[in-house]
């Protein structure tokens, strides 16, 4: 098989690495891809967000099978022109999308549903929003509507934060995404995300994580996408997967299905859990990042077979074959992140490290330039060990991270505490 996977982070490294270990892939194009990724695929500069520039493409290059990585292409239609040429494709549909796009549609779907999941309202103008938080009091939860990148969610932990939340999302920090707002109870618990996929009628699980969202050490300081992630999660047992399964992913999916908009591709799930209750966070419609580093560094080349399976719609006999181990990625960042940094340094020692089934280095944000790779984005490196236990995964990960020469970079030296 020819295969197209659009996009040029980690998650998109991590795919590319598990999909080029299947004897079934022939030939492998990431676009627009990274400094990484170009040392296992082919990358080309591609508008992936243009369906007809996609679907043009895949001509040209006489592509089988398309993965799509990101969201934005998602929620640009992307999967639906494919389809309209009768290519194969791998993520929802531009309708089915809004369960990430429009954090509103996801709390009326899950109304629908009837799947737990937090208390909220939805407003479209500043003071029917603040009313409602100074109604309710804090702690309290203020989302853009729309895709902001994964930094349109602000807890806060007084009335006044969420407050300047308001004031900042219709003011237009996080452009089209702030013009409405949903606002939703405050859910205690411990969080961590199922993933699952879906080929419009069938679901298949196919994996526990426990991402780390904030900066700093203890999970202090502000939201970030992530700084870190290891699988499976303890706190998500097997009891209460199943049950997230059956009171919340299926019976949102059978919604999905009888509104003409049948769901297929993978569905993160982010779950808090209090008292062995799983509650719905978010759903996301492609895989988590830096989540999708530690799947596929357990899931290998099966990764291939479960995504084609969920594409073509034969997930019914689709089975995941987990070895008992663990794996952990840690995320370098660079100094200043999620604030402003600096672009363009140097990242030294990449070299010199072993790469294989049990370590390696994804990149997030990196460019080839003069024999050099350069930091392109706030988040850089993710630093990926698997191992017997999870404290063998952690040792593995950061015996790599500190050979790595970067002093314009920084990590979490923490990842995995919750569990360990």
């Amino acid at each position: 098989m020819n295969i197209l996977i659009l996009g040029s982070g980690g998650r998109e490294h991590a795919l590319a690495w598990a999909v080029k270990q299947n004897p079934k892939c022939d030939k492998l194009i990431v676009a627009p891809g990274n400094a990484g990724i170009a040392q296992i695929a082919d990358c080309a500069a591609l508008d992936i967000n243009e369906g007809g520039v996609v679907v043009s493409f895949v001509g040209e290059n006489a592509i089988d099978f398309v993965i799509v990585g990101p969201e934005a292409p998602l929620a640009e239609g992307v999967a639906d022109r494919l389809r309209e040429a009768g290519v194969l494709v791998f993520g929802p549909s531009e309708d089915a999308a809004r369960l990430e796009a429009s954090k509103s549609f996801t709390k009326e779907v899950c109304d629908a549903a009837n799947a737990p999941t937090a208390g909220y309202g939805h407003f479209t103008d500043a003071d029917a929003a603040k009313a409602h938080v100074r109604a309710n009091g804090a702690p309290i939860v203020v989302k853009a509507d729309g895709l902001a990148a994964g930094k349109g969610v602000i807890v806060a932990m007084d009335e006044q934060t969420a407050l300047d939340a308001i004031d900042d999302m219709f003011g237009g920090t996080f452009g089209g995404a702030g013009a409405e707002v949903v606002i939703e109870e405050f859910m205690e618990g411990e969080e961590a995300s199922l993933f699952v996929l879906v080929d419009g009628e069938e679901v298949l699980s196919i994996g526990t994580a426990q991402d780390h969202k904030r900066v700093g050490e203890g999970d202090t300081g502000p939201n970030t996408g992530g700084m870190g992630a290891y699988s499976p999660a303890p706190v998500l047992t097997p009891e209460i997967e199943a049950r997230a399964m059956d009171e919340i992913v299926k019976p949102t999916m059978k919604v999905m299905a009888e509104r003409g908009m049948p769901y297929q591709g993978v569905l993160y799930v982010g779950l808090m859990i209090k008292d062995g209750l799983p509650r719905l966070v978010e759903y996301n419609v492609r895989f988590g990042d830096p989540e999708c580093q530690v799947l596929m560094m357990r899931l290998g080349a099966q990764a291939l077979d479960l995504l084609q399976a969920a594409a073509e719609g034969r997930l019914t006999n689709a089975q995941v074959n987990w070895a008992e181990d663990h794996a952990i990625t840690v995320v370098m960042a660079a100094n200043g992140y999620p604030g402003s940094y600096v672009k363009g340094t140097e990242i030294k020692g990449l070299d010199a490290l072993t790469e294989d089934s049990s370590n390696m280095v994804f990149h997030a944000g990196t460019k080839a330039e003069d024999g050099k790779v350069l930091a392109t984005g706030g988040r850089v490196l993710n630093v990926t060990a698997r191992g017997s236990d999870l404290q063998e995964a952690r040792d593995r990960a950061y015996a790599m991270l500190d050979q790595i020469d970067w002093p314009e970079g920084f990590c979490r030296r923490d990842i995995g505490w919750r569990a360990l």
